[in-house]
């Protein structure tokens, strides 16, 4: 959001979490995928490593198209589905980072993990779930780029992060 308004542009944003926004400007708090915009507002829209924290993900694409106008775009950066299988196990490296074992791909569910008090959870979904699941709500795939693991040489040539960009067909 910083980039796009030091660019000169008008970025508005949904964040759960009051301490992560503090001192941007048109934040609204609330839980997605309910977005708490209006309709047809917005030229675009961007998810940062959200999708796969969101039970409903057909209700996200859903609000998504629902808030962007015309032929808009929608950006989606998330874990690789590889990663958030059911049966996907957390692994530690040699320098304390935490990694994933794949589990069932192609099976959906949903796998909680012990995050600081409480707990995440993360939503599995296939890919070709994903990118049906935004054609449904009007999404045209533009680009889609699997990042690979650059930081551990046995898994170089592994997907860790999942990009998409859609463009809205009317």
């Amino acid at each position: 959001m910083r980039a796009v308004e030091t660019a000169g542009g008008v970025a508005h944003g949904v964040d759960l979490n009051q301490d992560l926004v503090t001192g941007l400007k048109n934040v609204v708090v609330a839980q997605l995928p309910d977005i708490p915009m209006r309709t047809g507002a917005y030229d675009g829209t961007y998810c940062v490593l959200t999708l796969e924290h969101i039970q409903d993900h057909q209700y996200l694409f859903a609000e998504a198209s629902r808030v962007v106008k015309g032929e808009g775009v929608m950006v989606l950066v998330m874990n690789h589905p590889t990663w958030t299988a059911p049966g996907s196990t957390p692994i530690t490296d040699y320098d304390g980072e935490i990694l994933w074992r794949p589990g069932g791909y192609f099976t959906t569910g949903a796998t909680s993990i012990p995050a600081g008090n409480g707990e995440v959870t993360f939503y599995h979904r296939p890919m070709s779930e994903i990118l049906t699941s935004a054609a449904a709500s009007g999404w045209r795939l533009v680009t889609m780029v699997e990042h690979p693991h650059h930081d551990l040489e046995d898994q170089a040539g592994i997907p860790r992060l999942l990009g998409c960009r859609w463009e809205l067909t009317g």
